[in-house]
């Protein structure tokens, strides 16, 4: 007879796979998501009296997808949680902590990927113009546009990080440190913006009124106000880097030398860009364009 697991709650279950999650030195967003897609599981499961990740079934969790579906949420939500269940039981059946993987049957329900939203030159050029009397945030958008960095990257940014014609892009959790170019214009945005920081003790090198390192929801809802005043809709920060990347590569530059550039892990995430862009230059070069 095969001798079958021990019974584990799926509380402990859950917390064992989020501790190996870290270890494997995920991002924080990823675990936190992975978090919360399992723990609202683990309510639905315990609204059905299932309180045991031994005895989850293939049924169980398809309630559970028909479940999400019924409180209207996007196929690309479902999908994403979907990912989230198959990757925990995939782990719990490799432990051996579960008998069966009971998330191999479930299918992923099929939706239409957005294309990145690319702002025209027209869209660019509205946002500096109002941004322009707005030193901090203008060095801000300089810098993401003309640099493709993530805006946590951006945060992140320290003085010593600011050279002449380059710029440090620290590490944070699994993305790894680079040194990028920085063009004229960002070079000159920056500087501008260096003449009037405050002279603090911090060493950010984007800071509040009071010295403080300007956090990312900060930034965002500055950029978010004046995507607003330049009458710029459905956009985001993150345009500011599909911006970048689409401009590189519609203008030649080689996807290998963008994907180092802006710190993609596959280079497949940069050439999908390709598919939403016309290729304005026949020769590939592997100089960074300005915006």
């Amino acid at each position: 007879m095969e001798n079958l697991p021990n019974p584990v709650s799926f509380t402990s279950a859950q917390e064992k796979f989020l501790t190996h999650l870290k270890s494997q030195k995920r991002s924080s967003a990823t675990v936190i998501a992975y978090g919360s897609d399992l723990a609202q599981l683990g309510n639905f499961l315990a609204s059905h009296k299932i309180t045991q990740a031994t005895t989850v079934a293939t049924p169980h969790l398809s309630d559970f997808i028909a479940f999400l579906s019924s409180q209207n949420y996007t196929p690309k939500s479902v999908s994403r949680k979907i990912n989230s269940i198959k990757t925990f039981f995939k782990f719990l059946h490799a432990q051996n902590l579960v008998p069966t993987n009971p998330a191999t049957p479930l299918i992923h329900p099929k939706y239409d990927t957005k294309p990145p939203r690319i702002l025209t030159p027209a869209e660019y050029k509205n946002l500096r113009d109002a941004s322009r009397l707005d030193i901090r945030v203008s060095a801000i958008i300089e810098l993401l546009l003309q640099t493709g960095m993530r805006i946590s990257e951006l945060a992140n940014l320290r003085l010593e990080d600011i050279k002449k014609s380059e710029l440090f892009i620290r590490g944070q959790e699994n993305n790894l440190s680079r040194t990028i170019p920085v063009n004229r214009s960002a070079a000159a945005a920056v500087q501008n913006y260096l003449a009037i920081r405050p002279s603090v003790t911090d060493t950010h090198l984007f800071i509040t009124k009071t010295g403080r390192p300007l956090l990312i929801r900060n930034i965002r809802t500055s950029i978010d106000h004046y995507f607003k005043r330049a009458g710029i809709k459905d956009a985001k920060v993150n345009d500011l880097r599909h911006t970048f990347i689409a401009h590189q590569l519609s203008h030649g530059v080689d996807p290998e030398v963008v994907h180092k550039h802006v710190g993609h892990r596959r280079l497949s995430s940069t050439q999908k860009y390709l598919e939403y862009i016309t290729i304005t230059e026949t020769i590939t070069t592997t100089r960074l364009l300005e915006l």
